[in-house]
């Protein structure tokens, strides 16, 4: 995994759960992790890096390449799945000696925020759903390109283009430098062990029980773009419906990437929903 040390990409390294983990921390205050996407070439830093500094300015966020991503371990012999990535977030917040913390997932880091909620309810304050898998859905094409990605640029051109909504956001440049962060030395080859065809059993192995969504008492805020081709706004309603004590928001002229083609609005709407709880608990 070799990089430059000034790379912004690069937080620092903890072992979480017995493997190594990149992991970003900004601000002090109540714990907030922050759970990736699983686009190609992804980090926390490329996920997050626009909405950061402002969650950071009142509480304390933690954003950290999820096991097999990024700067993060590979295992040589992987079990990629979802109680796998549940046990590895557990493992960043037992590392870094964090009881409770509000979660925010996107796509596939909102798979794991939810299932996590399930398993460890006593582990979260309040949750947030952003474009996330979940529940069982039929397979967009949008997400099949993505999970089957294979490096070029045009092929990442194209997919900047499934992502965004606003076509000004996706640039050659923009293209270019998600393509080179593909072929990184070891993203791609881990990448591909992820999700292998066919995929619509990732998509229901990422999702959780009804019944047992059904029983999450967290407040949940639930957040989509209108026009994704990612994961379809349908999934979102389901979601809002499930967990009893969900909101849910959705972006118009929006697409996969709330966090960025809205980053200033997601930012405050994510700030006021996590600071209702502040105020119930006395945080300051």
């Amino acid at each position: 995994m070799n990089v430059a040390v000034e790379s912004p990409e690069l937080g620092r390294s903890i072992t979480a759960g017995g493997y190594q983990t990149n992991v970003h921390e900004h601000g002090e205050g109540f714990p907030l992790m922050l759970i990736h996407g699983s686009g190609p070439g992804v980090t926390a830093w490329a996920n997050w890096r626009l909405v950061m500094p402002e969650l950071a300015r009142q509480r304390r966020v933690i954003a950290p390449d999820m096991l097999g991503f990024g700067y993060s371990e590979r295992p040589a012999n992987p079990d990629y799945q979802r109680d796998v990535w549940v046990e590895h977030a557990i493992g960043v917040l037992d590392t870094l000696g964090i009881e409770q913390a509000d979660l925010v997932g996107n796509s596939f880091g909102g798979g794991i925020a939810l299932a996590l909620a399930i398993r460890y309810p006593q582990r979260v304050r309040r949750l947030v759903l952003m474009g996330s898998v979940g529940v069982s859905f039929p397979i967009t094409d949008g997400l099949d390109r993505v999970w089957g990605y294979e490096p070029s640029f045009q092929t990442m051109r194209s997919l900047m283009d499934t992502f965004a909504y606003d076509r000004a956001l996706v640039t050659d440049e923009l293209a270019e430098l998600r393509y080179q962060a593909s072929i990184r030395p070891g993203f791609q080859e881990s990448f591909a062990q992820m999700f292998p065809a066919p995929r619509q059993r990732w998509v229901d192995g990422l999702a959780s029980n009804e019944a047992d969504i059904r029983a999450v008492q967290h407040e949940t805020l639930v957040i989509h773009g209108r026009e994704d081709q990612v994961i379809p706004l349908q999934a979102s309603l389901q979601l809002a419906q499930l967990i009893p004590n969900a909101q849910l928001h959705v972006y118009g002229h929006c697409g996969h990437w709330t966090q960025i083609e809205h980053a200033g609005r997601f930012a405050r709407l994510v700030e006021d929903f996590l600071s209702e709880a502040d105020s119930a608990s006395g945080v300051l």
